[in-house]
């Protein structure tokens, strides 16, 4: 990671000031406090991968807070929800009437619509990841029943997660742009499956819908190569009758065929997209995504993206030269 903003230098009357905008400008408009009298000492480092922004914060005796006011800031990033994970130290934090006291290994999802507080007393160092929405709520269901729960660090799959992510960001930056792509994708599985486990431990209907929701569409992923895959078949996978998860989807904006169809399109935009898949014809491209028939693939595919998937292959390869 490349270090963006150190005190180190900086006249003492400058560095909170540089920090708050260096800060805000990675994350959103926040009012924030110094606690204490100790001069402020604070480091920002950043990079991003696969279109995903990570950044690392190090600082300490702080007091950040979103408020109806900075939320409505013209800065304000309303599309994204940020993951923040304790690396050192302890953070207490605010959202949505849960309160927490992470330690180095947890990690919670802030949501950016709705005000926050987090206090940093001592010295502690976060990983911040800007996440699209989509990306969380799709399988989730809104942020409101998520954001501020504690993932903690000692479950399996979290385990796993930070595993995962900090090794993504010590390889980054040697991986090629599509396969930075699909591990960021892999790493964002990862998170949402640590929420899935997570919510798993409650009981509201609510967060019991979020979690056969997750199980679902982890089944469609995994399963988008069989034509067989229907509504009917999800349901009987995931152990809901089919009215119930129609419903679920319903409640959502989104239907079950839909969603199949839309994720099979992505999956084949993927592939025609990767070097590694150039030497496959477009029909065993079309058949490992679940297509039956190449010219409906074909119709689909550019209904969907505007260019035939022939096209489409060729304007990548093109891309990736000049790049």
């Amino acid at each position: 990671m490349q270090i963006l903003f150190s005190t180190e230098g900086v006249l003492e009357k400058d560095r909170f000031r540089l920090w708050r905008d260096v800060c805000e400008d990675r994350l959103v408009p926040m009012a924030q406090t110094c606690l204490g009298d100790e001069p402020f000492h604070a480091t920002i480092s950043g990079t991003s991968i696969g279109g995903l922004v990570f950044t690392k914060f190090a600082l300490r005796n702080l007091k950040a807070a979103t408020t109806p006011r900075t939320l409505r800031h013209e800065n304000h990033k309303t599309d994204h929800l940020f993951m923040s994970m304790v690396l050192a130290g302890r953070v207490q934090a605010d959202q949505y009437d849960r309160s927490s006291t992470d330690g180095a290994g947890d990690f919670s999802i802030r949501d950016t619509n709705t005000p926050w507080t987090i206090e940093h007393n001592g010295y502690s160092e976060v990983l911040a990841i800007a996440i699209p929405r989509e990306r969380l709520e799709g399988p989730l269901g809104s942020a409101r029943l998520f954001a501020g729960v504690t993932v903690g660090g000692g479950l399996p799959i979290a385990t796993l997660t930070r595993s995962f992510l900090g090794n993504l960001l010590s390889l980054g930056d040697r991986l090629t742009p599509q396969v930075a792509e699909n591990m960021v994708s892999t790493g964002l599985d990862l998170i949402v499956a640590s929420l899935t486990e997570r919510l798993g431990q409650e009981v509201r209907q609510p967060v019991q819908d979020s979690v056969v929701m997750q199980r679902a569409k982890a089944y469609i992923e995994a399963n988008l190569h069989d034509p067989a895959l229907d509504p009917p078949l999800l349901a009987a996978a995931t152990g809901v009758s089919l009215r119930r998860l129609q419903a679920l989807f319903r409640a959502r904006g989104q239907h079950i065929s839909d969603w199949i169809w839309d994720r099979r399109l992505e999956a084949a935009a993927r592939r025609l997209a990767d070097p590694g898949c150039l030497h496959l014809p477009l029909g065993t491209l079309a058949y490992g995504c679940g297509f039956t028939s190449q010219p409906h693939f074909s119709r689909r595919f550019k209904e969907r993206y505007g260019l035939s998937p022939r096209d489409y292959r060729l304007r990548a390869i093109l891309l990736t030269a000049q790049g």
